[in-house]
This record gives C-alpha cells, structure tokens and sequence, in this order.
C-alpha cells in the first residue's frame, strides 16, 4: 500500500495498523459441584450408609464365629458326635447361665482374672524397663545373655512344680508362675524393638546433637512402641492359659478350678461353659491392648491398603 500524503504538509502518513483481535478471555475456574446429599457428612442418607456398612463389616467379621456355633449345635444333634462328651451349644449356654445366675461364675472369674492380671502387670512392669537396658547397653546384653537363655527355653509349666515347693500352694506360687510365663514374650519383643530400630533415624538424630537420653526418649522409645505391645499381647494370652494350667493343680477357686472338678463330677456342660468364659476374656483381654497399643502409637501413619 502507498502511502497517502496530508494536504499542504508533503509528508507520507504513517500506515496505520489494523485493529487487533481481543484476545480470548480465560476460561473461567470451574466450580466444583455440591457433594449429593447422599454423601454430605451428617446428613440422614450419609448416616444409614454407615450404619449400613457397619452391619455388613460386623456381619462379614462375625460369620465364622456364627458358622462354628452352627456346627457346634448340630453335629451333636445329628450324631456326628458323641452328645455324651460334646454337648449342643444351647446346653452349653443353659450350663453357662445357670453358673452366672447363682454367682459361681463371677466367683471363679474374679479369682482367676485377679491372680492372672497381677502377674501380667508385674511382668510387664519387670520386663519392658529390663528389656530397654538390654536392647541399648551393649555391656548389660553381653552380662545378661547366657543367662537368659538358658531360662528362655524352660516351659513355665515345667517350673510349677518348683514354683510350689518354693513357695507352698497359695496364691504366691500362682502369680509368680504367670510372672515367669509373662515375662520372656515381653522381655524378647522389647529387645528385638530397641535393636531394630531404623539407623538412618539414628543418624538423623545424632546429627541435632541430641544427648543420649534424649536419644533414647524421643527416638528409641517411640519406634518401639509397635514391637513391644507385639511382646505384651502375646503375655496377655500367655497369663490365662498358664493360670488355667496351674489352677488344675492346685487351687479352690478360679476358672481352671472349674474346669477341673467339672471333669471330675462329669459335668460336661458346665467344664465348656468355663472354656467359653476363658475364651471371651482373652479376646476382650486383647482387645484392650489393643486399644491401648493404638492409643500409644497415633503417630503412626496407617498403612493403606
């Protein structure tokens, strides 16, 4: 294009350039839509999904349970075994609230649960601050290690009759009996958790120039928390099965008394109604620890699945 000149002046204009495109606005951020009322927390649709899946999840957990006293029912009844020495479970359950109606059954429950808790907490309380010295003090582990294992590989209930003549057959012998038996599954845990303990954690706290108390309070300690309550659910189970045995011996009250003078009078509904008992105590007894092993570690990150 030429250029165009202005009357009277004899200078060329300038090209004018042509009007640019308005450039595109961007597109706005969407918005995200409102969750369905279905899925708002609180509302009455979120809360009978819940409910809902936690009556699938318990009826899912519950189902084996519910499948063993289904054959535990009828394989008595129809002659897959000898009635005689396995009884139906609803005779089992009359059997069961005909002890806790006159007061037996809380009788020998309180005897047992009383010996069986005093010597899990002396043990614990024995053997997790043992363990600690253990599993850090390389000079305590290497004073110390002949002579546990020696006693490590002794079964408790090999002990028991040494436990009696030792200390006569009262109440001492039974608890110092389930103090032995508790004490290894801790004792063990606790020095394979201090041991095991990440090094580059170490590292990274010998790096802030952390004291060795400190160390051991901020670091040591927190990361054994998993491994040792591992050690400690296993004393719990081990402190009611070792006092059922020692109570056979020796004893006029508490759960393995039961069992034992129901064999002997053959009353066989009542002997599994105490083996029932012992059953729902170690699972409410684990279930405890449980709790309180999440409780003692809510800094873990849960693992997903």
């Amino acid at each position: 294009m030429n250029p165009v000149t202005e009357a009277g002046t004899g200078l060329a204009a300038r090209p004018v350039a042509p009007p640019k495109a308005a450039a595109p606005s961007p597109d706005p951020v969407p918005t995200p839509a409102p969750a369905p009322a279905a899925t708002r927390r609180g509302s009455p649709r979120w809360a009978a999904r819940r409910l809902a899946y936690g009556l699938v999840r318990a009826g899912t957990s519950s189902a084996a349970v519910v499948a063993l006293l289904l054959l535990w029912e009828t394989a008595p009844r129809l002659g897959l075994v000898d009635r005689t020495f396995l009884p139906p479970f609803t005779e089992v359950a009359g059997a069961w609230w005909q002890l806790a109606g006159d007061g037996q059954l809380a009788d020998h429950a309180r005897a047992s649960l009383t010996r069986s808790l005093s010597g899990f907490g002396i043990a614990v309380a024995l053997a997790v601050p043992l363990g600690l010295l253990i599993g850090w003090y390389r000079p305590m582990a290497d004073l110390l290690g002949p002579l546990l294992e020696v006693f490590r590989n002794t079964a408790a209930l090999a002990l028991l009759p040494v436990f009696v003549l030792l200390l006569g057959i009262g109440e001492t012998s039974k608890i110092s009996i389930v103090v032995y038996a508790c004490a290894w599954p801790v004792l063990l845990s606790t020095i394979s958790a201090v041991r095991s303990v990440d090094p580059t954690l170490l590292r990274l706290a010998r790096s802030l120039d952390l004291s060795p108390v400190r160390l051991f309070q901020k670091v040591i300690l927190p990361a054994s928390v998993p491994a040792v309550f591992t050690g400690v659910r296993l004393a719990g189970a081990v402190s009611i099965l070792v006092l059922v045995a020692a109570e056979m011996i020796g004893a006029k009250a508490g759960l393995g008394y039961l069992i034992n003078a129901s064999q002997y009078n053959f009353a066989i509904p009542q002997m599994y109604a105490g083996i029932v008992t012992i059953s729902a105590i170690g699972v409410v007894f684990n279930q405890l620890l449980v709790a309180l092993e999440r409780r003692l570690s809510s800094w873990r990150v849960p693992a997903r699945g």
